[in-house]
């Protein structure tokens, strides 16, 4: 055993320093494995598919017959062949069915699958079938189907504080408006995907492209016909997610297993981009409808808002989508009188579900829309009215669903980026530049974000995680979240580095299994830090007890004098390596291993009432962007993005800014380039990257300075005093479509609301133009 006096080196990669993400060198040279590179057992099937060609009809009749003749084919799944519950809806409303029975209820919804020898060969005899329709009426669209009268797909929400109803009937002014925010397709790089290996008796084991790995699992065994403990759930990286992989890799998993115990060998199945696309769910499009009351200085005094969205033809996960909506339709502003209310309108379409915002992003433009308007109004910067409407510290605190702002820092926020992006000499050069511009025009906006960290759903706050720690000192964790892109492991790791007071390269983190950490919550919400983080460094304090109370009896001194210290245990005045501790103690019978456990605490939610605390604190965040755009074609670029953002105590800020920077483009490509569009038939027409636009390198703006708000720590006690920072930074782009907005209203010198709609796209700026020079 190694001893010495003291050492005074520190441990390599622990909380709070830049370290690269675990895999960056994997992805950048293509060896990070995916499920599709796995090496398939001998004999492996490959599923495919096949997709309704209706958007609402009967299935009269389906003839399958040339398809089971085609070559490669090795059998076919229908509704009827499913041995257990033909569902896999997360809501308790059991409205999603595997593959449809006799109704389609969407273009694209998978009604068979083909199962095959090749991947080729099922996708090729997908095309053969024949299927015989009785086509119905069909609703698309959110206010087609609410005029309508289309059923909600789940129960609507709404949240009251003081009496909306005098405060509008006595407002100073009055004024009344509308939006449509358009949806989103998720656009992971790596589609879904899952391979299934049958097992003895009723067991598979599932290797499945998902954020919810104990979803995929109850689905899967319900598919089955069986429990939860003979299916094994295996993700060790996903290729993006976004929330499009939290329920929607339920189906792909279930057909998969189905079809792996049904012919007794492995099967696999991916759709094309295309098929991935069209029978998956994407993000919420709202309308939203809102009666405003506010005084002469801009300050509001009363809102009353309907939020309603295009949930598809299940529930899905669009009530609590819609519910986050309207708890984010306040952002930072204190609203003495409000009443929001959801419509969680049934469309038919794709079923709807989770995406980066959960609801959140669309709650807050329409929140922003309505500063915007009450600034053009009054003629005054919209960032007065935003000042104007802060939520206060002592008083003004109080959110629609009843929770005080306690740890309201978005006044310093605001203040700081204002102040270091001169942002008030910047906007008046800009209104002279459009005084004399003839046709390029500039706008500058600078928007704030408060977004409530944790699931609305009281019990998904909890997690768990298992750590060994091996003779040689080496040590093996695994959590319940799941890793796809945004640093999870790392930091995950760099916490129980932290905690052993080990280097980062000791820690080796493992793929995501049920059958090591079970009944997980989804990695989402923001959350996957905060409850794994916490989950790990319960299991390592719990070792470490035991190895105190050791080191204790063994070298005969107090507890208080046994301490890890960089890479050593302290023990009174020895340095004992840690290594060489840690097989003093395996011979010593100390037990090396421990489950931890975390659950958020204060939080709870009256869902009846609208009111509670649903959120454990709050992450704030400002940005300021500058865009140009051309008058007469309605083309735009974004000339320059400055962000600060604040993550509490950063537990690793390289990865915090990537986040930042990634999640501020996706947003901004959803409120400019994403446009999804049915046609009349109700198909999906962008459905690969030729038709849907996501933001590419050159999109980024000229200029990007991002910086965290190095000040900020978290008043709550979170992992190490961190924030969330998966969500947040997503709403910064509200800014982009803000500055859109002054620069088409120069067209008519300020006096009026644009009103833009979201995605603004080159065409929607030109007709916003055109309408701006008749006002």
């Amino acid at each position: 055993m190694t001893i010495q006096q003291r050492s005074s080196v520190e441990i390599s990669g622990g909380v709070h320093t830049p370290r690269q993400h675990d895999s960056a060198h994997k992805h950048v040279t293509g060896s990070a494995e995916y499920i599709d590179d796995i090496n398939e057992p001998v004999g492996t099937l490959h599923a495919y598919l096949g997709l309704s060609e209706r958007a609402l009809a009967t299935i009269k009749s389906m003839d399958l017959e040339a398809v089971r003749a085609a070559p490669g084919v090795v059998g076919v799944l229908t509704a009827a062949d499913i041995p257990g519950e033909n569902d896999i809806s997360p809501s308790a409303r059991h409205d999603e069915p595997v593959l449809a029975d006799g109704h389609s209820a969407f273009y694209g919804q998978p009604i068979f699958a083909v199962i095959a020898e090749t991947r080729d060969a099922a996708r090729r005899a997908t095309l053969l079938a024949k299927v015989d329709y009785e086509d119905h009426q069909h609703h698309a669209d959110v206010v087609d189907a609410m005029d309508a009268d289309y059923p909600h797909v789940t129960d609507p929400l709404t949240l009251r504080n003081g009496d909306v109803e005098a405060a509008l009937k006595g407002a100073t002014n009055r004024l009344t408006g509308e939006m449509r925010i358009g949806g989103q397709d998720h656009f992971y790089l790596e589609g879904h995907i899952a391979m299934a290996v049958p097992g003895e008796d009723d067991e598979v084991a599932v290797y499945s492209s998902t954020q919810h790995p104990s979803e995929v699992q109850h689905m899967v065994a319900h598919a089955l016909g069986t429990v939860s403990n003979a299916v094994t759930v295996f993700t060790r990286r996903m290729g993006g997610g976004f929330g499009g992989k939290e329920t929607q890799g339920n189906q792909f998993a279930a057909i998969a297993a189905i079809a792996a115990k049904r012919f007794n060998r492995a099967v696999k199945i991916r759709p094309d981009r295309d098929d991935d696309m069209i029978a998956t769910g994407k993000r919420h499009d709202f309308h939203v409808k809102y009666d405003l009351a506010y005084d002469d200085d801009g300050r509001i005094e009363a809102v009353d808002a309907v939020f309603a969205a295009r949930c598809g033809f299940s529930s899905d996960l669009s009530g609590p989508v819609t519910d986050r909506a309207l708890f984010h339709a306040d952002n930072c502003y204190f609203l003495p009188n409000v009443r929001l209310s959801s419509r969680p309108m049934k469309t038919d379409t794709v079923s709807n579900t989770a995406f980066r915002g959960f609801g959140g992003p669309q709650g807050m433009l329409g929140g922003e829309r309505m500063i915007e308007e009450i600034a053009y109004a009054l003629g005054k910067d919209p960032l007065d009215i935003r000042k104007a409407n802060f939520y206060g510290h002592e008083d003004r605190n109080v959110t629609p669903y009843h929770q005080l702002v306690e740890d309201n820092i978005i006044a310093r926020i605001v203040d700081e980026l204002e102040s270091s992006t001169d942002y008030q000499n910047r906007r008046k050069d800009i209104i002279a530049h459009n005084s004399e511009a003839p046709v390029l025009r500039k706008g500058i906006s600078l928007t704030p974000v408060k977004f409530g960290i944790s699931f609305t759903a009281t019990w998904y706050n909890q997690a768990g995680a298992l750590v060994h720690v091996y003779q040689d000192g080496s040590i093996h964790l695994n959590h319940g979240g799941t890793e796809m892109g945004q640093g999870l492991n790392t930091k995950v790791a760099q916490v129980l580095a932290d905690e052993f007071q080990v280097d980062l390269e000791t820690i080796r983190i493992t793929a995501t299994t049920t059958g090591k950490v079970p009944n997980t919550s989804a990695t989402a919400a923001s959350s996957g830090t905060d409850l794994n983080g916490m989950a790990a460094a319960n299991a390592a304090e719990q070792i470490k007890t035991r190895l105190i109370t050791f080191a204790s009896e063994h070298y005969g001194v107090p507890e208080e004098q046994v301490s890890f210290v960089p890479n050593h245990v302290q023990v009174g005045n020895q340095l004992i390596a840690f290594p060489d501790f840690i097989k003093k103690a395996y011979f010593a019978r100390v037990q090396l291993s421990a489950a931890g456990f975390y659950k958020t605490p204060k939080i709870h939610w009256d869902r009846s009432k609208g009111q509670g605390r649903p959120f454990f604190y709050y992450a704030y965040g400002a940005s300021v962007s500058e865009v140009t755009i051309d008058t007469l074609t309605g083309e735009y670029h974004v000339d320059r993005v400055d962000i600060l953002h604040d993550v509490g105590s950063s537990l690793n800020p390289a990865i915090d800014l990537g986040q930042i920077q990634g999640g501020f483009v996706q947003g901004m490509g959803w409120l400019t380039t994403e446009e999804l569009w049915w046609d009349d038939n109700g198909r999906l027409r962008t459905h690969a990257p030729s038709t849907y636009k996501i933001p590419v390198a050159s999109d980024k703006p000229a200029i990007f300075n991002v910086e965290l708000a190095q000040w900020s720590t978290n008043k709550e006690r979170t992992i190490r005093r961190s924030k969330a920072v998966g969500e947040p930074p997503f709403m910064l782009a509200n800014s982009v479509l803000e500055a859109l907005s002054m620069a088409v209203a120069s067209v008519a010198d300020y006096r009026q609301c644009p009103r833009l709609d979201a995605p603004a796209t080159p065409e929607c700026i030109l007709m916003a133009v055109e309408r701006m020079r008749k006002a």
